[in-house]
């Protein structure tokens, strides 16, 4: 193949061409045959191979030599010359004509390369009788008279490249001309493409002076020596493989490859290869089109099926979809391999190369044909009972075919698959297929309702229209309401709660099932605003927050749920809240209740200092993965990642909000995506680590921050990054937008949001003691008499550090006091430190070393390693040589007490424990409080789950041993 940019070398050193890569063994054979030729001998060599492979390179450097050796070199292409013929056939010329030339003197083609590549003969032959031959094209003139004068003049190379788009008695001609004069040394050189046909001169295979060159795709090494070559530099193993597995090792492609990458912008690299995807790669998709076109007609209408059906294609399915029968099909994509472009995937399927590949072929296909394509593909995949989300995107191409009966059936269940799975977007795209724009009064209503309820959640004002248009001719009161529900989320989301409450006061409310439509569907929209701030406002003046449903229905307990949400979120009606809670989580479950009033009530009792009571519904709801959609699951993992960070499992808030994320980027996240963004950069910060937070905080650009209250979590996470950054001025920024924010969301709830304590400590880094001051005593108010401990404890603590000496130390030990009934482990070991900080201050040096103690083994467990360092740091200023954390995890549990901890959390009492494994009860008592201790739990209860997680591989290391 060739490359750019290679220095000069000779073939004759022995040496690879430097245009080539892995060609050898060819340049080995043509130099060979230069030599032979230029001793006087004959020679004929087919270079032969499938488009791209690189046929016109080794020609090329054949010239090269043979112009070296001192050979006439005389080069043409048979596309150039294709519908000339070289001979007459009603005449063909004898040798005599030939010898006449020579006797003439004749020589029309000059030294080195011949550049007479058309025209017409001046003067005419003659044949042996002394009749004028028939007039000539100029070509054949050319390359005759340069024969007849070679064997006067010197040896001579003919090349002619595509031979195979010539007509094959021009080439029979040539190979006559030398079968006749033995004595011409004369080396005829054709560049044969393969093609499905065979069409080769049969006296070919019966000349022993015939060499058959065909040269071999790229290997991955190749590979990377050409892209080495082209760009200077070397490639990584990805690239190289994945280049490899697009191409083919086809060099024409490899080069087209690389320039596209280029002109895309893109590294040479496996995930710069990812990058391009299915888009279009310029200088790439030009060349596989042209490859393609070069093939026969059955072997472009394979690819073309190929491409819209996609990876993986059944060779039966193919062909049907291609018309042509399956032994052609095989054979065409055999073809279509041997060129790079196709691949066998798994049994008796078959792959285009690459998603490049795949659009170029697409691209190259007229659009009436792809739209035909696709239809045919929807009707030939349902008829064989494959997937409805395979046929849907068939249909969506297609759109005529799209509004046949069964076509729109199948649209509408995958659309409800796509809403149950999150993927509104899509849903809307498949159902607005169904329904033609400006018909949606001729069309079914209540397909025009399972429309309006998919765009209510992405195009709202969309949603509502059509909503709206059909709530009235909907059949049945079931219909009405599903669609008045997601009417009313609708509107409520948009800010238009008052239209909202007069939909609801419409409906009827004199039966029972009246009534518990209107309470669920305010339960929705109590919800739903609380995702738009001006409709949260508007509804809170205009709606009653009743608590005393006896929550007997589910209908009730969902209303209950979401009014006791505000209520505790409020600090308004705690007791009444709390109580309103408890009888929803009590009497309602995964199977009777909707999950999202099930978490709304568990949110209550987190923002009520019960994290722990919180975190067991959430796990409850997500390891009942069935009763969870897809679209409510990242919501519940940001939820359970904000309990377990509230009470210092760190690790486990890592791992639900990197199940929330998932792969979203930052400028996408969702709201409930938002909280578990917040999260795991407070989470990050407990830990430690400064540079992810700071990189996952680099995700997020300034224009994606709405008005949510969950990007006021998110705000007052990254105020306290820029905290843990040294920069209390943006620290301080961030935090009073938060508390401003908050504020008009009327979250004044202190053990809602902690935003008010990191607010505080940046206050007191801004040298601002008094605003620190007064935020603490805001919140120590609020939580003392709401009776929050671990909103009361951090406040204290804040308070401790915004005072003077005088009062700090009872202040501290008031706060760990609290704090030690909470169970928030990491708030606890925060106030440990910062009154061993303060005992050291004042010169207690033995007390400030145990409490230092204690706050250093407690955030070594939790894994909170900043904390730890400073714990660490003030041990040894109060001359204390710490050696080793107290152990913690899983993985240091003895095997007594893995046997211990295994039968308590499968519900076996202290004495059933004590009999199976033949101890006293007292030895179980005094294992499980080890067990406690080492997995950071704070009773029985949670020890299932512990457990489960570090089966989940928690803690990877060995049980340890008896001592």
């Amino acid at each position: 193949m060739t490359t750019s940019g290679a220095h000069d070398q000779e073939l004759s050193a022995g040496r690879t061409h430097p245009r080539l890569v892995e060609r050898e063994r060819e340049t080995a054979v043509l130099r060979d045959l230069v030599r032979r030729t230029a001793a006087g001998r004959t020679g004929l060599v087919v270079v032969k191979g499938p488009a791209g492979i690189g046929r016109t390179a080794l020609l090329r450097a054949l010239a090269e030599e043979a112009e070296r050796r001192g050979l006439r070199v005389v080069e043409t292409a048979g596309a150039r010359e294709r519908m000339l013929r070289f001979g007459s056939p009603g005449a063909p010329l004898g040798t005599a004509a030939l010898d006449a030339s020579a006797a003439d003197g004749r020589a029309p083609a000059r030294g080195g390369r011949s550049g007479d590549r058309g025209g017409r003969a001046r003067a005419p032959f003659t044949l042996p009788d002394g009749t004028a031959a028939p007039p000539l094209h100029g070509p054949l003139l050319t390359y005759r008279q340069v024969v007849g004068s070679a064997s006067v003049t010197r040896p001579t190379l003919l090349s002619v490249d595509d031979a195979d788009r010539a007509d094959l008695e021009s080439i029979r001609a040539l190979v006559r001309l030398m079968r006749t004069r033995h004595d011409l040394p004369v080396l005829l050189a054709l560049g044969w493409r393969d093609r499905e046909e065979p069409a080769a001169p049969v006296e070919w295979v019966t000349r022993s002076t015939l060499e058959v060159i065909r040269p071999r795709p790229l290997s991955g090494p190749g590979v990377a020596a050409v892209v080495r070559r082209l760009a200077g530099t070397a490639v990584d193993a990805g690239f190289q493989a994945g280049c490899l597995a697009a191409t083919g090792g086809i060099p024409s492609l490899v080069t087209g490859l690389v320039a596209g990458l280029g002109e895309l912008r893109l590294p040479l690299t496996g995930a710069g290869l990812e990058a391009a995807g299915g888009g279009d790669v310029p200088v790439f998709g030009a060349r596989v089109r042209r490859l393609l076109h070069g093939q026969s007609p059955v072997a472009v209408r394979a690819a073309q099926a190929m491409a819209v059906l996609g990876d993986g294609t059944a060779t039966t399915t193919g062909a049907g979809l291609a018309r042509v029968e399956t032994t052609a099909f095989t054979r065409s994509l055999r073809r279509l391999e041997a060129v790079g472009l196709a691949r066998a995937s798994a049994a008796d399927t078959w792959s285009l190369a690459h998603p490049a590949v795949r659009h170029a072929v697409l691209t190259g296909t007229p659009s009436r044909t792809r739209t035909d394509l696709h239809g045919r593909a929807a009707r030939l995949l349902h008829d064989s009972g494959a997937p409805a989300g395979d046929i849907a995107g068939h249909l969506l191409a297609s759109p005529a075919v799209a509004r046949e009966p069964w076509a729109r059936a199948l649209l509408r269940e995958e659309a409800r698959t796509a809403l149950l799975r999150g993927a509104a977007e899509h849903a809307v795209r498949l159902l607005r297929s169904c329904v033609p724009p400006g018909r949606e009064d001729t069309c079914d209503p209540v397909l025009v309702m399972e429309l309006g309820i998919a765009e209510s959640r992405v195009d709202a004002e969309s949603g509502i229209e059509h909503l709206t248009s059909v709530l009235d001719r909907l059949p049945g009161p079931d219909l009405r309401l599903t669609a008045l529900s997601a009417l009313v989320g609708a509107l409520t989301r948009t800010g238009r709660t008052g239209r909202a409450a007069q939909l609801l006061a419409a409906q009827d409310t004199g039966s029972p099932s009246g009534r518990a439509r209107l309470q669920l569907l305010e339960a929705d929209m109590l919800l739903a605003a609380t995702d738009n701030r001006e409709a949260y406002t508007d509804l809170l003046q205009g709606v009653s927050l009743r608590l005393d449903l006896p929550g007997t229905t589910a209908e009730e307990r969902a209303l209950l749920a979401g009014r006791a949400f505000i209520a505790v979120s409020r600090g308004e009606r705690l007791p009444q809240a709390l109580s309103a809670a408890d009888r929803v989580l009590l009497s309602g479950t995964p199977l009777t209740d909707s999950p999202v009033s099930l978490a709304a009530a568990a949110a209550a009792l987190a923002y009520a200092d019960r994290p722990a009571d919180a975190a067991h519904v959430y796990r409850q709801l997500l390891e009942g993965a069935d009763a969870v959609p897809d679209h409510l699951r990242a919501g519940l993992l940001a939820l359970d990642g904000e309990a377990a960070q509230r009470l210092g499992r760190i690790d486990l808030a890592l791992r639900s909000t990197a199940q929330a994320l998932g792969s979203t980027p930052g400028a996408r996240v969702t709201h409930h995506q938002t909280l578990a963004l917040a999260v795991r950069l407070h989470a990050l910060l407990d830990r430690g680590d400064v540079v992810a937070a700071d990189a996952l905080a680099g995700t997020v650009p300034p224009d994606a921050i709405d008005d949510a209250w969950q990007w006021s979590e998110y705000l007052a996470a990254r105020g306290r990054l820029r905290l843990a950054q040294d920069d209390p001025v943006a620290a301080v920024a961030d935090l009073t937008e938060c508390g401003r924010r908050q504020e008009l969301w009327q979250r004044t709830n202190p053990a809602a949001s902690p935003w008010w304590y990191w607010a505080g400590h940046a206050h007191l880094a801004a040298g601002d003691p008094a605003e620190a001051g007064r935020l603490a005593t805001r919140a120590v108010d609020l939580a003392h008499s709401a009776d929050f401990p671990v909103a009361l404890g951090t406040a204290l603590e804040l308070l401790a550090s915004a005072g003077g000496e005088r009062g700090r130390l009872q202040i501290l030990e008031d706060a760990e006091s609290v704090l030690a009934q909470s169970g928030a482990a990491l708030s606890l070991a925060r106030t440990r430190v910062a009154r061993g900080r303060a005992l050291l201050r004042a010169g207690h040096v033995g007390p400030a070393r145990k409490v230092l103690r204690r706050g250093w083994d407690e955030s070594h467990a939790l894994g909170a390693h900043a904390l730890h360092d400073e714990a660490h740091g003030l041990l040894l200023s109060a001359g204390a040589r710490p050696r080793r954390a107290a152990s913690r995890g899983a993985g240091e549990l003895t095997r007594s007490e893995k046997q211990v901890a295994r039968l308590a959390a499968a519900g076996r009492t202290n004495l059933q424990i004590a009999e199976a494994l033949f101890v006293t009860r007292r030895t179980v008592e005094l294992h499980l409080t080890s067990v406690y201790r080492k997995l950071g739990l704070s009773g029985r209860k949670e020890l299932r789950s512990a457990l489960g997680r570090a089966r989940g591989g928690a803690d990877a290391a060995p049980p340890r041993r008896e001592r």
